[in-house]
């Protein structure tokens, strides 16, 4: 099936990275929460991954991927990245920094590249699953492949239960 590229997709053709598709019914009312599509794709929640957006008290922002059934530890984030604190910015900024809407938010393709940091879990899948740039739409690839496209570090980044 053929599909509309997104900046993503287009991010990863150009570095030859192998990737698959998803696209899954959306309509204007649905909610657009992570395990919501992990449920539209038929996929355990642990190998389909939001992505997050926080700002530094450096003023620096930085990306964060992680499960879509977990929480961002932000203590754990900030030591990962080397900074006194960070916090997550605001939805209405999202797309600002980004390019990104909420729900369509993806590590590649952002308007500028910014320091991410992927759950370190990640890698002990095959594949993981992550917003192509467009609600409706994932993109599945092994999460080492991330490493070639983006400033990426794998860290223990979510809250302990």
């Amino acid at each position: 099936m053929k599909h509309e590229k997104t900046n993503a997709m287009r991010m990863l053709d150009s570095k030859e990275i192998s990737y698959q598709v998803h696209e899954y019914a959306h309509k204007a009312n649905d909610p657009v929460d992570g395990e919501h599509v992990a449920q539209m794709l038929k996929e355990p929640v642990e190998r389909v991954f939001k992505t997050l957006v926080t700002q530094a008290n450096t003023k620096e922002f930085l990306v964060f991927m992680i499960p879509v059934d977990q929480e961002l530890d932000l203590k754990k984030c900030a030591k990962a990245a080397h900074v006194k604190n960070t916090e997550m910015i605001h939805v209405k900024d999202l797309t600002k920094i980004t390019g990104y809407i909420r729900g369509g938010c993806s590590p590649i393709g952002m308007k500028k590249m910014f320091r991410t940091f992927v759950q370190e879990d990640a890698i002990l899948y095959d594949t993981i699953f992550f917003s192509a740039g467009k609600i409706g739409m994932q993109i599945e690839t092994n999460a080492q492949n991330l490493e070639s496209l983006l400033s990426v570090e794998f860290c223990d980044l979510i809250r302990s239960n």
